[in-house]
């Protein structure tokens, strides 16, 4: 992986000089007298408006435990300020602290490491990394973040402090509400049960011990990145209050990562109160593993909002979607592979599982007719969502093939406006199987009339909706008061014209100052 080289831009102060006038002379009076008259001085001038916050550098880098240390790569500056750039290592290889200090961002540059692999039947946690409430990173190109299998991140923010992970264009006031691709992402890996085995051998239900050591490979990777294992309840560490935007670099062709990649990663895992911006890619993609996320904001993704394969275990509440105008293809993919290493047909194990329950999808894209898309074989549940499509001949629900119908876990509570063709079938699949699921759950229109607000806001039809208890479908899931997303969403997320939340902690294309 080629280093980026660093740029320094200095930002220049700029001082404004005022100058006096003259006396004034007044014309003689009757007397003949020149009189000089001195005014008294001149009151002083009201304060001007405050302007936007400015961050000055911070002195230094600080000193943490991983031996190589911070690199101080001199200032930044941007619209917001100046602030001092704190490189990180390529690996943090021990326990380790990024404090937040004002005027300071960390630089990841290349591929930084939390740790090393430690292997697929490894129990031990090697490395854990905390990120302080308020950290700020940045990256270009290239870069991207990894927490290797078997260590952990602690990344924390708070509701008012979130933890943003952003680009270079971003930080000089460069990026816009279209930008993408201006850096990797983030990469969490563990070692819970994956299919799509690196050789093609699939754990199936005619031969469940094909492969007892199933892993994967991170794609696009120089440095061979493996996840999987067999711990369901492995723990990657914990994500709370973070955003990631601008992400989806293209490590090679056709490998870009997403705002969020998790492989193999397990249900001692926490993800809450995440954000996706505008990735060039998936927002967020889930491989593998047993993969428990709430209050999860995906906004502006380019390909897929969710993407869910490879065995993936995954249940996600509370899920706000929207695309950006004119990008973006399905809201969710979800996938499990149905072919064995020899071409006969078969479910991979373990089989990829899917609940969402309390969600609004938002379609935007010109380029997709479907909202959500499963295929291969998952198992999929749907419950307590509204789902509000581009157009009355975008699709709300595609089910491809015989084998994805039968595993469908159930539809219920669901509003969508797909007033001309609400559901599809393909390979293999009508349009009717479809729509005969659909009528055998509770409380689903998917031919409804939307009444949406502020993007994703019940109005009274969505609130007259009755909610469906999904507790039953999964411990993770809690009672709802109502279908659709509730509004979660704080100060902790940005804004942008795609979707205005009201935060306070500013625009997407800026930075937070505290």
């Amino acid at each position: 992986m080629k280093n980026i080289q660093r740029s320094f831009v200095l930002g220049a102060s700029l001082i404004a000089l005022a100058g006096c006038g003259a006396d004034e002379i007044v014309s003689p009076g009757t007397s003949g007298d020149i009189i000089i008259n001195n005014p008294a001085p001149a009151p002083a001038p009201a304060p001007a408006p405050a302007g936007p916050a400015t961050v000055t550098p911070a002195a230094g880098c600080p000193t943490i435990s991983t031996p190589s240390g911070l690199t101080d790569a001199g200032t930044i500056s941007g619209p917001t300020g100046e602030y001092r750039v704190c490189q990180l290592p390529a690996t943090f290889t021990v326990d380790d602290t990024l404090p937040f200090i004002d005027g300071l961002l960390y630089q990841i540059n290349g591929r930084v490491n939390v740790g090393t692999d430690q292997g697929f039947s490894s129990t031990n946690t090697d490395v854990t990394l905390v990120v302080e409430p308020g950290v700020i990173f940045f990256a270009q190109a290239e870069s991207f973040f990894v927490v290797n299998r078997g260590n952990t991140i602690e990344a924390n923010g708070t509701a008012d402090r979130p933890i943003v992970w952003t680009s270079r264009d971003n930080v000089l006031g460069l990026a816009n509400d279209n930008s993408q691709a201006q850096w990797g992402g983030v990469v969490l890996l563990g070692r819970a049960p994956v299919s799509d085995c690196s050789d093609q051998t699939f754990n199936t239900a005619a031969n469940p011990n094909a492969n007892p050591q199933c892993e994967q490979q991170l794609e696009g990777t120089v440095v061979a990145t493996p996840f999987g294992g067999t711990n369901s309840a492995d723990s990657s560490g914990s994500m709370t209050f973070n955003q990631i935007r601008f992400s989806g670099f293209e490590l090679q062709q056709s490998n870009e990562l997403q705002s969020l990649t998790t492989g193999g990663t397990g249900s001692g895992t926490v993800i809450a109160n995440l954000m996706s911006f505008n990735s060039s890619d998936d927002g967020l993609e889930f491989f593998g593993g047993s993969v428990n996320a709430s209050n999860i904001a995906v906004i502006g993704a380019s390909d897929d909002s969710l993407d869910v394969d490879s065995g993936a275990q995954a249940n996600l509440e509370n899920v706000l979607v929207v695309q950006r105008t004119g990008t973006g293809d399905s809201l969710i993919e979800f996938d499990s592979p149905d072919d064995l290493s020899d071409g006969t047909p078969g479910n991979a194990l373990p089989q990829s599982r899917l609940a969402v329950n309390g969600f609004t999808f938002v379609q935007r894209s010109s380029s997709s007719s479907q909202a959500i898309r499963a295929r291969g074989g998952p198992a999929l549940s749907l419950t307590n969502g509204v789902i509000d499509v581009d157009t009355a001949d975008d699709v709300c629900i595609r089910i491809d093939e015989q084998i994805t119908l039968n595993a469908i876990i159930g539809f219920d509570s669901l509003l969508c406006d797909g007033a001309n063709r609400p559901v599809r079938g393909s390979s293999g699949v009508s349009d009717a199987d479809v729509q005969a699921i659909v009528d055998a759950g509770t409380n689903n229109n998917l031919v409804g009339t939307l009444t949406l607000t502020g993007t994703f806001i019940n109005g009274a039809t969505e609130s007259a909706v009755p909610v469906f208890n999904a507790t039953a479908r999964s411990s993770f899931f809690t009672a709802r008061a109502a279908i659709g997303v509730n509004n979660a969403f704080g100060n902790w997320v940005c804004d942008s014209t795609i979707m205005d939340f009201g935060s306070s902690t500013g625009n997407c294309t800026s930075l937070p100052v505290y």
